[in-house]
């Protein structure tokens, strides 16, 4: 968070976006008391069990309070896994909405941005991911998902660059 200064550059990303008209659509996760939702005895999803986090209506699921949506944001419903777009509304709300372009940000890198990124694009929607609104469990996790993968799945930006392009005079980062 501190290295790519992450929760200061999404707010500014969030904010200029809404200025500009944008659709924000956030997309928390959240579990259920005890967890039922997971079955699995291994990987991400077991620690998250294993720890009880995300519980709904408790304080791991709640936004952060710079993140908060605002009155005008879509709250994305049912996230109960990685993608943003399994068991979720997500695809529902960006068509209702006419939206072709997804800007994403958002934790974990290399895990729930990494999977959204990669189902909006097999979705066909043009995917730009902020190298400097993400964050990872380590800075090597991080920088080898901007390395590795980001390039593959989305068109890798800064929240600079996104600005720019919402006020309609691109930026160089």
């Amino acid at each position: 968070l501190d290295k790519y200064d992450t929760i200061a550059n999404s707010k500014k990303a969030m904010d200029s976006a809404r200025m500009a008209g944008c659709t924000i659509i956030h997309v928390p996760i959240a579990f259920e008391d005890g967890h039922k939702e997971i079955s699995g005895d291994f990987g991400i999803l077991q620690a998250i069990k294993e720890g009880k986090t995300f519980k709904a209506n408790e304080w791991g699921s709640a936004f952060c309070d710079t993140m908060k949506p605002g009155p005008t944001d879509l709250i994305c419903k049912g996230k109960s896994g990685l993608c943003g777009f399994h068991s979720t509304n997500l695809d529902f709300l960006l068509r209702q909405n006419g939206i072709k372009n997804v800007v994403l940000g958002g934790f974990l890198t290399n895990c729930c941005v990494e999977s959204t990124m990669r189902t909006a694009y097999e979705h066909g929607y043009k995917v730009y991911t902020l190298k400097d609104c993400c964050a990872a469990t380590s800075v090597e996790g991080q920088e080898a998902a901007y390395a590795h993968t980001f390039g593959m799945f989305s068109i890798p930006t800064t929240s600079d660059e996104i600005i720019g392009a919402v006020q309609g005079s691109p930026v160089s980062a």
